[in-house]
């Protein structure tokens, strides 16, 4: 079947989560004035990333609801019994600065702009799909989506195959009509791959890691179209600047 979709994955993949949670956690823990109570930033870095993770996992599990998991980072960061109300105040404030640090990787607008007049796209993300469509709208890049699809809205997780295969449907096409790009190679390129879809890992860390059967890896968005045309034999090869 000829490829007629490409489903993205966003936080880490077209948007620099990553980048963007650090430089706001930080200004946020040095303008509550607790960054050295928490050991300086590395170690602070590692205490929010490790909470962040359990309490996402909790969310994915459907253990929390959205809001309940932002409040469980903020307590197990912390280590403090906070109520909801202080809780949903001192996340609020990290979002301050988390939201003023927000963009998007440098290949990501001129991927999306690329593959505009050759295929359909939509989003398949794991977090809450109204945090999701603000910050699509945010970066600017809301319009190239014909659909956003989130975890809390199908009622599945990557690397569920049902997440995958609901996004499908939802497109009316069949998995073999569509590829998903992500960044986790667990839970982004081998989940697509079980459910069917054409899967491609955005390996930006740059392991150079020889992916596993029925995977294509690509270190960057500007190798995508050549990816596309060459590869998977869709369209015709562009170059993005």
């Amino acid at each position: 079947m000829p490829l007629r979709a490409v489903l993205w994955d966003l936080d880490d993949t077209l948007f620099d989560y990553t980048g963007s949670d650090r430089a706001g956690v930080l200004r946020h823990l040095r303008t509550e004035g607790i960054l050295d109570a928490y050991g300086g930033e590395e170690v602070a870095l590692e205490r929010w990333r490790r909470a962040m993770e359990t309490e996402f996992a909790r969310f994915l599990a459907g253990e929390v609801g959205f809001l309940d998991h932002r409040r469980g980072r903020a307590r197990t960061f912390l280590g403090t019994p906070l109520s909801d109300t202080e809780a949903d105040a001192w996340f609020g404030r990290y979002i301050a600065h988390y939201e003023a640090s927000w963009a998007l990787f440098p290949d990501s607008a001129p991927a999306l702009a690329a593959l505009a007049p050759l295929v359909r796209q939509a989003v398949l993300s794991n977090a809450a799909t109204a945090n999701q469509e603000r910050k699509l709208a945010a970066l600017g890049i809301r319009t190239h989506f014909e659909a956003v699809f989130c975890a809390d809205e199908l009622g599945y997780a990557k690397p569920a195959e049902e997440a995958f295969k609901g996004a499908c449907k939802a497109l009316g096409l069949t998995p073999d009509e569509v590829l998903h790009i992500g960044d986790k190679l667990d839970i982004d390129a081998l989940g697509a791959r079980d459910a069917g879809l054409t899967a491609v890992w955005l390996d930006r860390a740059g392991t150079g890691e020889e992916p596993p059967a029925g995977v294509r890896r690509i270190a960057g968005l500007a190798e995508l179209p050549e990816l596309l045309h060459g590869v998977i034999g869709f369209g015709a090869p562009s170059t993005i600047r």
